[in-house]
């Protein structure tokens, strides 16, 4: 579809959830604009807030470098369906300017460092005064009491803050972080849901209220039965000397194959005996799989060892063995349960034509794929115009702003 036909059908979003719900997103980095995109996708009108000049964070970095066109594609992953607005939040007219889109604003959303939206005179004591209707949801890094409470907060240092990089790995090893920013998008969803729900819940009170999640939040959920484990008495952080986790029964864990490695889920040690050659798994009962748990992966790994994976994944899958393939990304995009899943849609850009987005990741019955939003993330202060003259500015006066710096 075009890009021209993508724009037409982003004007017509009444079909979607989202339809008619304003937000005004004050995000940069990770977490908060993947939450705003969230609502981007299923119909909300999102404005993205930006600094004159250099805009949000994340238009000028990118992790591997990845840029095209001076384009960040970490800017592109997380912002596309919304309008950018520059303003200088620091000059009064700055301030009048969101004080006017709050008005009419049902959530906003900003993730600072608890204390800047106030300094700025933004905070929710003031704007639920403007608008007692205003959802207002801020996320951060170690939350908004206690002594670390002003420490930048990233998802490296919550995952080894939290203990996370600690249970993974063998004995031995030293604390290894996830390979991703697990902490970061599970807190977007975190912020996803709690803003959802406090606007399910102001259709019954007619009132907004202050929503706030954490990185730190974010890692204990990612945590929560292991921890809920630790915290009610069993001490389940010392790691295995196998390449099995800290404390499940064998034979959770990864092994090597003669080609790669395969996962292996929650199995009894009975199953497994009627499916593999291991006369060394004889000795074993079910019940030993937690305290023997490393005599057994040795027995497990040394079997593995000499077939293939997918020997393996074809074997187990007809004994309804509990496994997967471990896979790298060039090996997942070509799985053909990758291909039956759709996980990508591609959005023309202006600059860069087709780029492959990977597609809200939730699927509502009542909204087709093919419904959502393909709109592109913007170019820098691309909407400033539009949205001050929404606000009812002459072109004369969007100039002097403009003279001024203020926008």
């Amino acid at each position: 579809m075009s890009a021209e036909n993508e724009t037409k059908k982003a004007k017509d979003r009444s079909s979607l959830p989202f339809s008619g719900i304003k937000v005004l997103s004050f995000t940069q980095i990770g977490q908060g604009p993947a939450a705003v995109q969230n609502f981007a996708d299923f119909g909300a009108d999102v404005i993205k807030i930006e600094r004159p000049g250099t805009g949000a964070f994340e238009r000028t970095w990118s992790g591997p470098d990845a840029f095209r066109e001076g384009i960040s594609y970490f800017f592109l992953s997380l912002n596309r369906n919304q309008k950018s607005l520059t303003v200088d939040l620091k000059s009064e007219k700055g301030k009048k300017i969101i004080y006017r889109l709050v008005e009419g604003a049902d959530v906003l959303v900003e993730n600072y460092r608890p204390g800047v939206m106030q300094k700025l005179g933004l905070g929710y004591d003031e704007l639920s005064k403007i608008n007692p209707r205003l959802i207002y949801c801020a996320t951060n890094g170690f939350g908004s009491s206690g002594p670390w409470r002003d420490r930048p907060g990233q998802d490296l240092i919550l995952q080894c803050f939290t203990g996370m990089a600690s249970m993974n790995g063998q004995a031995g090893d030293p604390p290894i972080p996830c390979g991703m920013s697990a902490v970061d998008f599970n807190a977007s969803s975190l912020l996803s849901f709690a803003t959802a729900t406090a606007l399910f819940q102001r259709e019954r009170t007619g009132r907004g209220q202050y929503v706030e999640t954490s990185l730190l939040e974010s890692a204990v959920s990612l945590q929560t039965d292991v921890f809920f484990y630790f915290l009610n008495g069993w001490d389940v952080t010392k790691r295995a000397k196998a390449n099995i986790t800290s404390y499940f029964a064998a034979p959770y864990g990864i092994y090597k194959t003669a080609d790669g490695y395969i996962a292996m889920s929650l199995n009894p040690i009975s199953r497994l005996r009627k499916v593999i050659d291991a006369p060394g798994l004889a000795k074993f009962a079910d019940d030993d799989a937690l305290r023997r748990r490393e005599e057994i992966a040795e027995v497990i790994a040394e079997i593995l060892a000499k077939q293939k994976t997918a020997y393996w994944i074809d074997l187990f899958g007809k004994a309804d063995i509990w496994c997967g393939p471990v896979n790298d990304y060039h090996q997942f995009v070509n799985e053909p349960q990758f291909q039956a899943s759709k996980i990508t849609m591609p959005i023309q850009h202006p600059i860069l034509g087709e780029v492959q987005h990977i597609r809200p990741l939730v699927r509502l019955g009542e909204v087709p794929l093919d419904q959502i939003p393909r709109v592109p993330p913007p170019q820098l202060g691309e909407h400033t115009d539009e949205i001050l003259q929404g606000l009812g500015m002459s072109q004369e006066e969007i100039r002097d702003l403009r003279e001024e710096q203020v926008v």
